[in-house]
């Protein structure tokens, strides 16, 4: 049986972003309640702001395979029962988390998603998921008081994406100036310095 181009990036895209998941979900034992106020590395985001945007990233990738579309404003969940974010965020986030795995790993979903009048190829979708996953699980750790360093071989990858996907147009309104590392930086240090974090 023959792998088109097509599947094997959605596949490459899936896994990916599977990675920044599994990193991000061990990263959530970390939220206490009373961590719900503390400050991110996210511009006037508290944690608990964080979470709900995580939520809400994790829905629109839900349903950008489940329905082959991408709606940065979607208000409604394909699965119902994850759990209220407004209520424990934490744990909706790792329900929607679950499901949203679940549909990317369906053998049948679209190879293209369409974001308005663009289609994009699935696997980039997934891909550019895993950037937003995997950060702002370092992020939330940060909030925490941990720093809880993404893996290597994740962040390798992640930070080759980023350079395809990050320029001067995204500053300062996705991210702020990219911040200064040593030449000899981890791989992780220069995705986040990238992204406009302090490592």
């Amino acid at each position: 049986m023959t792998v088109s181009v097509a599947e094997r990036a959605l596949t490459g895209g899936f896994a990916l972003l599977e990675r920044a998941v599994g990193y991000t979900l061990g990263g959530l034992v970390l939220v206490r309640p009373e961590d719900m106020a503390a400050r991110t590395p996210c511009a006037s985001w508290d944690l608990r702001t964080l979470l709900l945007h995580m939520n809400h990233s994790l829905l629109t990738l839900h349903q950008a395979i489940a329905a082959g579309h991408l709606d940065l404003d979607a208000a409604g969940d394909p699965e119902a029962d994850y759990g209220d974010p407004a209520v424990d965020p934490v744990a909706s986030l790792r329900n929607r988390a679950c499901r949203m795995l679940g549909a990317w790993a369906g053998s049948d979903g679209p190879t293209e998603i369409t974001i308005d009048d663009r289609r994009l190829a699935a696997g980039f979708v997934a891909a550019t998921g895993a950037v937003e996953v995997a950060v702002h699980g370092w992020d939330v750790a940060r909030a925490c008081g941990q720093d809880r360093q993404l893996p290597p071989a994740l962040a390798e990858e992640l930070y080759a994406w980023c350079l395809l996907l990050v320029d001067d147009g995204d500053r300062p309104h996705r991210f702020g100036p990219q911040a200064e590392v040593p030449a000899t930086a981890v791989s992780g240090d220069r995705l986040l310095a990238l992204l406009g974090r302090t490592p």
